[in-house]
């Protein structure tokens, strides 16, 4: 049975956009469903570990060159909470839900960022492969502990993903009914909402060759349950705001971190060669490979041209709070130019769901995207870098092998019960798989030196 609490007066969300995978009463009356959902997010064990994953810089890393509190999963989650909750609202969207699913869109990915995210999938290939995304949808739904029901009680059109694989070690004190998760229980419209690629592998709707998805083949229920009634291959609206958010906050964040580090030099954007290296960087990865470089060196120029814009930066006081401003600033443009552009086409109303499309212009896309392709030139392409992401390539793909051939020795107790009642070898790598992208970077290290002895 689904849970239902009944939205306020006047809320453009139905019965069916609340209704959670299990009914469960309220404990305090005069909260909304969205505001339910903030919480389990909030309080979420899997939010705090971003605190200890990579978003540019390793975190607790320190050097002459980075501060000693580089940004993190955790904090760029927050700030395109921040991002997203604002421009949401703003649009007519509930900010709980946005501000949700912004909280929840990064917390399947595994320790050491991308870097990690390739190896993950290498290696779990023959079991569906690994995607952030993904894993996220799979975390909200199942691993993280938040909600137990009897397994008899769940409903076969929206049968539990893997529920044998999730049954709880142990009888349940009710007469020994079999219990499974079905995780933080969020409801329909925040799980959809969180949703980037609504599509399994290989499903992409104009690329089947892209990496990006949804949903593992075993989390096909559940994410059918969250989509129903949603059209195929097409995200809501409040998706649509949550991916802009996060586009802007870590586009925006990145460039401030790179000039904040010193490895951003606002003069070498005026040099062609450099511009030239800039554009190389970015079609391709941030633009269509048939982008012409000069619309790049336009949305350049545009940025560039602001009174607000740092042409430097020294470390002072005064050249802090200028690039902090010139960061709000940025943030500005690009959210009031969607926020703009979308309002122009749909009007004043409460826009939700699948009852409107965000709207970005494409000059903002294009500066947006300029910003990504500096970041990456500057701070992510140094040799310093590479050999650093090289040897967590290492430090995880000798984990993941490790732990196939000794588990469940390593396995957390939670991963471990879950391991043993698998019920073949596709689903114990998946769980091998689970256990190794809840680790923060920190925790990946040190059960690699703990089960191989090398450091």
């Amino acid at each position: 049975m689904e849970g239902i609490t009944a939205p306020h007066d006047g809320s453009p969300y139905d019965e069916a956009d609340i209704r959670r995978f299990s009914a469960e009463p309220d404990k305090r009356p005069g909260r909304t469903a969205f505001q339910r959902d903030r919480a389990r997010v909030l309080h979420s064990s899997a939010l705090r570990r971003l605190a200890g994953k990579t978003q540019v810089v390793t975190p607790g890393s320190q050097s002459q060159e980075w501060d000693a509190s580089p940004r993190t999963r955790l904090t760029h989650s927050l700030e395109c909470a921040q991002v997203g909750r604002e421009l949401g609202a703003a649009l007519g969207c509930d900010p709980d839900l946005v501000e949700t699913a912004c909280l929840s869109h990064d917390m399947g990915h595994p320790p050491f960022g991308h870097n990690g995210e390739q190896v993950l999938n290498d290696f779990a290939k023959d079991c569906g492969g690994f995607e952030g995304n993904a894993q996220s949808l799979r975390l909200l739904t199942r691993i993280e502990p938040k909600r137990f029901v009897r397994a008899d009680s769940v409903t076969p059109d929206v049968t539990t993903p893997g529920a044998e694989a999730a049954v709880e070690a142990g009888a349940a004190a009710d007469g020994g009914a079999r219990l499974v998760s079905v995780g933080l229980n969020l409801t329909r419209a925040v799980l959809d909402a969180a949703t980037k690629y609504p599509w399994p592998q290989g499903a992409h709707p104009s690329d089947p060759d892209s990496v990006k998805f949804g949903v593992y083949e075993d989390d096909l229920p559940v994410f059918e349950w969250a989509r129903r009634g949603a059209p195929p291959n097409r995200t809501c609206f409040e998706a649509q705001v949550m991916d802009w958010a996060d586009d802007v906050a870590y586009s925006v964040h990145d460039f401030e971190d790179g000039l904040h580090a010193g490895h951003v030099d606002p003069g070498a954007l005026l040099s062609t060669p450099e511009r030239d290296e800039i554009w190389a960087v970015a079609i391709g990865r941030y633009v269509p490979h048939d982008t012409d470089p000069a619309q790049l060196a336009a949305a350049l120029d545009r940025l560039m041209a602001q009174e607000w814009w740092p042409h430097g930066y020294d470390g002072t006081a005064v050249a802090q709070a200028r690039l902090k401003d010139a960061t709000s600033q940025l943030i500005g443009r690009f959210c009031l130019a969607a926020e703009g552009a979308t309002r122009a086409r749909y009007g004043t109303g409460r826009l939700t769901r699948y009852g409107a499309s965000l709207v970005v212009p494409p000059e903002a896309r294009d500066e947006c995207a300029v910003l990504k392709a500096v970041a990456h030139r500057y701070v992510m392409q140094r040799a310093d870098q590479e050999s650093l992401r090289a040897d967590q390539r290492i430090v995880l793909a000798e984990l993941a092998w490790t732990l196939t051939a000794r588990a469940p020795e390593g396995l957390d107790p939670q991963f471990r019960a879950l391991f043993e009642t698998a019920t073949d070898d596709r689903a114990r790598k998946r769980v091998i798989v689970d256990q190794i992208a809840s680790l923060t970077d920190a925790a990946a290290r040190s059960l690699h030196t703990a089960l191989t002895g090398r450091t």
